[in-house]
């Protein structure tokens, strides 16, 4: 028997996004505009699987090929007579949708892998009987042959994504470590260099001195004309007694797909901030300029109020083991005007919420830069997962300086967090019925708070190379010493540059904890329609979900290692752990035995507790965490992160109950867009593992062959890489 942690059940949470009803909203302008947008995020979200293990390249490719040649229903009557059970059969559906889903086969919410949960010999059985196997025996074969045994591999370090021994990665060679990744950053901020889209290669040359290959992203190759931005990275560099290469061109065949339904785009844009926004990630992806995304980000942010939102680029790091590299995702939404309504008057009220926040005035940005909030319904989101908020650009420098926007899927939220009673773990029998009727509408004012003032508030204190700063040396003062800031961010540094590891966790940890801290205002609550008991229920349920969710995030530790999987579970894990410091029976929690028989947990919250203790306790962990943002927060963050088994909670024993008890994430079904004539068509499919195939089966109809070849011959040009022995510059593996 495998590991439950490691495969998906055949009972996996399937949704369906429906977007319908906006979708048929839009003008036909509005249709076009949408369809070549999404288009264009649907072949970038190919990138991820060459962002994510040597393997999962050919996985997709040969199911992709399977279920194109043949429908699941169809290949279901195969199983038979290839000897596999219904229940066989379908735990195979269930991993194909995991790997369409996830965009690879590690799971996007915590890193770990996954493996088809039926014996191996009776998958190839089936493989070898499909109909694909029959018109192309010997192509079928050699897929197998190259992703078979990785497919079901459980080895030690294969078991999760990380550098080296901790785990598996294709941002790095598999020859990195931390301190290669260490040297990199270092090269990179001496030359101004962003990591969002690139990947790190380490090889020997001739002479067995270290080579760095630094590559970007792009349309374009090396050795094709460079822009005046560019033409003076794309070299070699000597830097602390190793050899920096930087070239660019990786993922290219993929980013020209990507710039063609771009450039289609473009003809369909409402005004000319679209227009000049779609231009620069033209530019950005075809020359590989980390600028000319941020130019696109810029007119992105200026484009207040759009009908069809969206966002495209390598955009968020928290897969990177090091935490800078950016993955490539997409999405395109419609306003949801209803929500949107209730985001609009929180936003009026964020510059008086802000002075709320438990730090000096001088610690907030100078000027608040008024966000646009929507709430959307996704039509599309290509990456590896859909969050349910976001607050985007991730640029340092232009949230600092210009801003930023913040979204709620709305159509995410509907189905991703709808809870059944009889898979509700380790809360109080009389907890239940409230938890599953507010659980909804507390998590909207959370990510409300959480995206606009958590993510959106605090300034980063930084000396620019010329010797200015933008803060008052003289004037900022560290509330906890008295004496003034002694240290700040230098020039090219940025705080995922600075925190790398901790970076994304402690940044969610701060957001979650402004949204707990400002979600007792009750102004903000009669914002989001609530008042009297329902608001103290709302309070209630979201602080009780808070707690529970640390708990259950002791699902992405991984004690073999030491180490995080998932950013926010980790973030409320620490949560956890200074309510439960707080003491004064604010939190409670239990290990008990289950009505099985098996070990269970309790966790328990008391409501009366949460303004006398619960409020000053996130209080002061809000001002150590915004005031350590340049110093010392690493090693704070880093004593609530561990999991010991000490008393009186013992978590790595708790840990072994949340993995007996867990609930699979939900996996999400997503809609296409078909041209017909001059118009769109919206094909929407069945919540099910089958409906999800078949939703990928028909995303690519007229190239999927000239895709997966694509995906192909880009996985074999770095296979050396990942193999046993690394060749040394210059020569062919």
């Amino acid at each position: 028997m495998v590991d439950s942690q490691y495969v998906l059940p055949n009972d996996v949470g399937l949704a369906l996004l429906d977007c319908s009803e906006a979708f048929h909203l839009l003008l036909r302008g509005e249709r076009l505009y949408a369809h070549y947008l999404s288009r264009a995020c649907w072949y970038g979200g190919l990138v991820v699987l060459l962002q994510t293990s040597p393997e999962a390249p050919a996985i997709y490719v040969l199911l992709s090929r399977l279920f194109r040649t043949q429908d699941p229903d169809q290949l279901g009557e195969f199983a038979h007579s290839a000897g596999l059970t219904d229940q066989e059969y379908q735990a195979f559906l269930v991993y194909a949708a995991g790997v369409f889903s996830n965009m690879g086969n590690y799971k996007s919410f915590g890193d770990t892998k996954f493996v088809p949960n039926l014996p191996k010999d009776k998958l190839r059985q089936l493989i070898w009987q499909s109909q694909a196997f029959q018109e192309r025996p010997e192509e079928m074969e050699s897929l197998w042959d190259r992703c078979g045994e990785l497919m079901f591999s459980l080895d030690p370090h294969q078991r999760q994504l990380g550098l080296r021994e901790k785990g598996t990665t294709t941002y790095f060679s598999g020859n990195c470590c931390l301190e290669d990744a260490q040297l990199a950053q270092k090269f990179l901020d001496s030359q101004n260099i962003s990591a969002y889209n690139t990947r790190l290669f380490k090889e020997k040359d001739k002479a067995g001195q270290t080579c760095y290959e630094v590559r970007l992203a792009s349309v374009l190759g090396t050795d094709a004309p460079v822009d005046h931005e560019l033409a003076p990275k794309l070299r070699c560099f000597e830097f602390e007694g190793c050899t920096f290469r930087v070239t660019r061109g990786d993922y290219a065949p993929l980013l020209e797909r990507v710039v063609e339904n771009l450039q289609l785009t473009k003809a369909h844009a409402a005004n000319t901030n679209q227009e000049q926004m779609l231009e620069h990630y033209i530019r950005s992806f075809t020359q590989g300029s980390i600028a000319a995304h941020k130019e696109g980000s810029r007119c992105w942010i200026r484009d207040k109020g759009p009908i069809v939102e969206s966002y495209i680029g390598f955009i968020e790091s928290y897969r990177d083991p090091y935490g800078s590299r950016g993955e490539f995702e997409g999405f395109v939404a419609v306003v949801n005007k209803a929500m949107s309504a209730k985001f609009a008057r929180l936003v009026e009220s964020a510059e008086q919420l802000l002075l709320e926040l438990p730090w000096p005035r001088t610690f907030e940005k100078d000027t608040f830069l008024t966000p646009d909030f929507t709430s959307l319904d996704v039509l599309t989101f290509a990456g590896s997962g859909i969050p349910a908020g976001i607050n985007i650009p991730n640029y340092d420098d232009i949230r600092q300086t210009e801003g930023f926007k913040n979204v709620s899927l709305g159509n995410v939220l509907s189905v991703a967090y709808a809870t059944q009673k009889d898979k509700l773990t380790f809360l109080a029998e009389e907890d239940k019925d409230l938890y599953i009727k507010w659980k909804g509408p507390s998590f909207e004012v959370q990510v409300g708070l959480h995206e606009l003032l958590g993510h959106g508030s605090g300034k980063l204190f930084v000396q620019e190379e010329k010797g200015t700063c933008n803060f008052d040396r003289e004037a900022v003062i560290n509330p906890e010493t008295g004496e003034l800031i002694q240290s700040w961010y230098q020039g090219s540094e940025t705080w995922d540059s600075k925190f790398s590891t901790s970076a994304s966790s402690y940044e969610e940890c701060r957001a979650e904890c402004v949204g707990l801290y400002l979600c007792l205002n009750k102004d903000v609550l009669r914002i989001f329609e609530l008042e009297g008991e329902d608001a103290e229920d709302v309070i209630y349920i979201n602080w009780l979900n808070m707690v529970r969710a640390g708990l259950l995030g002791l699902e992405f530790y991984t004690p073999e290692t030491s180490t995080w999987r998932q950013a926010h579970m980790q973030a409320r894990f620490v949560i956890l752990r200074v309510l439960l410091e707080a003491g004064e029976g604010l939190v409670s929690l239990q290990h008990t035995t289950g009505a099985d028989g098996k070990p269970d947990a309790l966790i328990t919250l008391n409501r009366n507790k949460i303004l006398p203790v619960g409020k000053p306790a996130i209080e002061r962990f809000l001002r150590r965490l915004r005031r350590r943002m340049w110093r010392g927060g690493r090693a704070l963050y880093g004593r609530f992160s561990a999991v010991t088994d000490e008393g009186p909670e013992r978590f790595l024993s708790l840990r072994d109950t949340v993995l007996l008890r867990k609930e699979a994430r939900k996996m999400f079904v997503q809609a296409n867009t078909h041209l017909e004539g001059e118009d769109v068509t919206l094909v929407q499919y069945e919540g099910t593992a089958a409906g999800l195939i078949r939703s990928f089966s028909e995303r690519f109809p007229e190239d999927a062959e000239l895709l997966e070849r694509h995906l192909l011959e880009l996985s074999d040009a770095d296979t050396h890489f990942w193999a046993s022995q690394v060749q040394p510059c210059g020569q062919k593996s």
